[in-house]
């Protein structure tokens, strides 16, 4: 009996992931930059003219009609945005070519108006319909649909960060708690790394740079700091998703899914927000107060107002990321507990910006490569630590509720297993 493997197939199998990844990441990389770029020139530009947040309504709207009208034919599946993405890997439903030009828009428009969002929603999004559109131009069998549509999440992410090897592991490690499909990682990897190298590269996109000045001696009561500010951090990404799928939900109910209605009550919020707070520092990305966040104080109470603003923003039908606001959150949060806890203040966000982000994404590995990626390489015990607690703590929620739940965090949660995260949070509510 002849036991060695089908090397020819092997190669050809291989062929067929690398070619294709490729493709796809250098597509990705090109569109990631286009984001990146432009997103940073619009949010200059509600800098220089900080009228334009009182137009954010209008801008609610439009992007509220044009995703009833481009979701009309699909039951407005659009609006699931990374669910959708989710549910195109696993298997339940067929990935929409146009969501990723549409969230571009979506994206932009809410930019550039003053609502509170990130860019790598859009990034995956458009990962999802690239990867979608090149396996149906090459016909493409339904097992390697789902690994390529893991490389072109794993594309986005990783272009959007300037993060390639956490966003390879992203690819896999978002569509579900407990698995890892390996067979993966080298359509995922190779998406990632070309995605990255052609927008750094290519098209010149830098990312932000986050510097960790000091790293504290590892110790008995410095372990025990982590751990218990990692638990708080994660109680943070709970309290965001809790009250972000509560507004989402509670406006779809009022309004009966009219997204227009939605995204425009929406944006009069914000605009109500941002008049009564005095300052503009919570819409748009939020970049600068993030970087503040590593060197110097920043207000006591500047990771509620992002929440608050955040989960307006995308619970009433805008739309973009949910990964920089949780690290905008994290980090301040951070920053806040200074004056309480003998920690250096740069780690101290830092710590904050990737434990929330964990507990949010339920990402534990692909968060703990992000830091490496991002601090280069610097305090990897603590952040390990902190990526593991994070992870446990913040029980059976999440940013998508579409997540499939393979095996429990833990045995103590007694969580049936083949659920998704919105499955559990509806039972808990009954």
């Amino acid at each position: 009996m002849n036991d060695k493997p089908p090397y020819k197939t092997l190669l050809v199998t291989l062929f067929i992931w690398v070619t294709i990844a490729g493709v796809i990441g250098l597509t990705i990389g090109s569109t990631t930059a286009l984001l990146l770029h432009t997103n940073d020139f619009l949010g200059l530009t509600r800098k220089e003219n900080s009228w334009l947040i009182f137009l954010l309504p209008l801008a609610g709207m439009a992007i509220g009609f044009l995703y009833m009208q481009a979701g009309e034919k699909s039951g407005n599946e659009l609006y699931k945005g990374n669910n959708l993405v989710i549910e195109g890997v696993q298997g339940k439903k067929t990935m929409i070519r146009r969501l990723g030009p549409l969230v571009y828009v979506g994206t932009f428009l809410t930019v550039l108006f003053g609502g509170s969002t990130g860019r790598e929603g859009a990034a995956i999004q458009m990962g999802g319909s690239v990867a979608e559109t090149v396996i149906r131009f090459c016909k493409i069998n339904a097992v390697d649909t789902k690994l390529l549509l893991m490389s072109g999440i794993s594309a986005g992410f990783g272009t959007a960060f300037g993060a390639p090897i956490a966003g390879a592991v992203f690819g896999m490690e978002m569509t579900a708690l407990g698995k890892l499909k390996y067979e993966a990682i080298v359509p995922c990897l190779v998406s990632s790394i070309v995605g990255h190298y052609t927008a750094e590269k290519l098209w010149g996109v830098k990312h932000e740079s986050f510097i960790i000045e000091t790293v504290p001696t590892m110790s008995f009561l410095t372990v025990s700091k982590v751990i218990l500010l990692a638990i708080l951090f994660s109680f943070l990404s709970v309290l965001y998703c809790q009250v972000r799928h509560g507004i989402q939900k509670y406006s779809e109910k009022i309004t009966k899914k009219n997204h227009v209605l939605r995204a425009f009550a929406g944006g009069m919020i914000i605009v109500a927000l941002t008049m009564i707070i005095g300052t503009v520092q919570y819409n748009g990305r939020g970049i600068e107060m993030l970087e503040q966040a590593f060197h110097e104080e920043v207000p006591a109470f500047a990771f509620l107002f992002k929440l608050v603003f955040t989960a307006v923003t995308l619970g009433t039908g805008f739309v973009g990321g949910e990964a920089i606001p949780l690290f905008f959150m994290g980090a301040t949060l951070g920053n806040s507990l200074y004056g309480f806890v003998d920690l250096p203040l740069s780690f101290l966000a830092a710590l904050g910006m990737i434990a929330t982000f964990v507990g949010g994404a339920n990402t534990p590995i692909a968060a703990f490569l992000l830091a490496i990626e991002m601090f280069d390489g610097k305090a990897i015990e603590f952040f390990f630590l902190a990526c593991v607690t994070s992870y446990i703590f913040s029980g059976h929620h999440g940013l998508w509720p579409s997540q499939t739940i393979y095996e429990p965090k833990s045995r103590l949660y007694k969580i049936p297993t083949g659920k998704t995260v919105a499955s559990i949070e509806k039972k808990k509510e009954e």
